[in-house]
């Protein structure tokens, strides 16, 4: 899509600038784990009586089976109702206040739901001093699954392995999250459905800090069986690196570059640059992927998460090249993983100098996806994801790949023309 202005030329070097500017604050963050805290304590703006989700807004009749579902753990957590019937009923009611987490510099998988007393990661971007936030990962809760063993699930957390990690970090000063990054990437890891090889380097990172911080035994067993068993541990730190890296690059005026890119399970959303806060949304689509015993095509919702953070600063499904063992849980062929990290070089404003692929001859993963480049040749950014169930109630039961909806490009690419005073032909 060709753009003419009133002086085309300067308007031209302007977004160059722009974007050039989003990309060098992209690739120069630093992202630390400095704390695990209850998200009430660190989460700006989160009240009491409030729960965060994922994507864009939403209420409770537009929401998802899914989120709903994870809206009725979150509240059974808290103990604001005694029984699944209680907590639908308080929900329903409109007295529990409902916000995406994106507006509070935070992120979370799946139905993302946030509440006071949930322990959050807290990543800060020392290159710049922000502050970024995401909930742990788990296929229950997160995925609509509100039974005793989902929430049982959410309490060892908070009581046990979030307070046992804390005192490791505390010990160690913060972890510095980049090398880990880089580092997985080249063991094939993607950040977002296959962070196996960083989540065995973050274990091994924090197993002898809580020895040393004299975290009790039976509690220190408990959090090692946990970190060392859990594979998708470091998703949550991907997360919340990516948001603390993509939150320095907002605000940047003509920036083209897209900033967060989110789903809720009903409608997907991005956000720009150079446009602020708004949202720019299309239904979510259906996921393309594999699915676990016992269920099929017929059972899921539409994609959700905030999780395409990761694919927002160039890792997920942008360096699936590098990562083709995902392909046993995503489907798909390893060419076709080659293909869609050299296809993502054609949306993105630069490369990485820190993020790189063995297997494309150590070229750096593609970063800041360009809404022009999206529209003026239709490819869309590729997403790895998880499937939930279509209804509340159930634990996750598959993953797989997704595309971007085109229409939130063009929507954002008209909105940024009205703004900028580009017209198109």
């Amino acid at each position: 899509m060709a753009m003419e202005s009133k002086s085309a030329s300067d308007i031209k070097q302007k977004i160059e600038a722009a974007n050039a500017e989003a990309v060098r604050r992209i690739n120069a963050a630093d992202p630390v784990l400095v704390d695990i805290a209850s998200a009430g304590e660190v989460i700006p703006g989160l009240e009491d009586r409030m729960i965060l989700h994922s994507g864009p807004p939403t209420d409770w009749q537009r929401m998802c089976g899914a989120q709903k579902g994870a809206m009725i753990g979150a509240v059974l957590f808290e103990g604001w109702a005694k029984s699944a019937d209680e907590a639908f009923k308080l929900l329903e009611s409109g007295t529990i206040k409902f916000d995406p987490n994106h507006n509070h510099r935070t992120v979370g998988p799946m139905g993302g739901t946030i509440s006071v007393s949930m322990p959050v990661w807290v990543v800060e971007n020392k290159t710049f001093g922000n502050r970024a936030f995401c909930r742990q990962v788990e296929g229950r809760q997160q995925f609509g699954d509100y039974s005793g063993a989902a929430l049982q699930g959410l309490r060892l957390w908070r009581d046990v392995w979030a307070p046992a990690l804390r005192k490791g970090i505390f010990r160690m000063g913060g972890l510095s999250l980049k090398p880990i990054i880089a580092k997985a990437l080249q063991m094939g890891d993607e950040l977002h459905n296959r962070p196996v090889a960083a989540s065995s380097l973050f274990a091994n990172a924090l197993a002898r800090p809580m020895i040393e911080a004299g975290v009790p035994k039976d509690d220190l067993l408990s959090t090692l069986n946990y970190i060392t068993n859990h594979e998708l541990l470091f998703l949550g730190l991907s997360m919340a690196s990516g948001k603390a890296s993509a939150d320095p690059a907002a605000g940047i005026e003509y920036s083209t570059v897209v900033t967060a890119m989110a789903r809720n399970g009903t409608e997907f959303g991005i956000r720009v640059s150079g446009l602020g806060d708004e949202w720019f949304t299309a239904p979510s689509p259906r996921v393309n992927g594999l699915y676990l015993p016992g269920y099929s095509e017929r059972d899921a919702g539409a994609d959700m998460g905030d999780s395409a953070i990761t694919e927002t600063v160039g890792w997920g499904g942008f360096v699936l090249g590098g990562a083709t063992g995902i392909l046993a849980l995503v489907g798909g062929t390893p060419e076709e993983a080659l293909a869609y990290s050299r296809q993502m070089r054609q949306i993105t404003v630069a490369t990485s100098p820190n993020y790189r692929m063995p297997i494309l001859g150590f070229q750096g993963a593609p970063v800041g996806i360009d809404i022009r480049k999206v529209v003026q040749t239709g490819i869309v950014p590729i997403i790895d994801t998880a499937i939930a169930h279509k209804d509340p109630g159930h634990p996750i039961i598959g993953a797989g790949l997704v595309r971007a909806p085109l229409e939130c490009f063009q929507k954002a690419l008209r909105a940024f023309g009205r703004k900028y005073g580009v017209s198109r032909t």
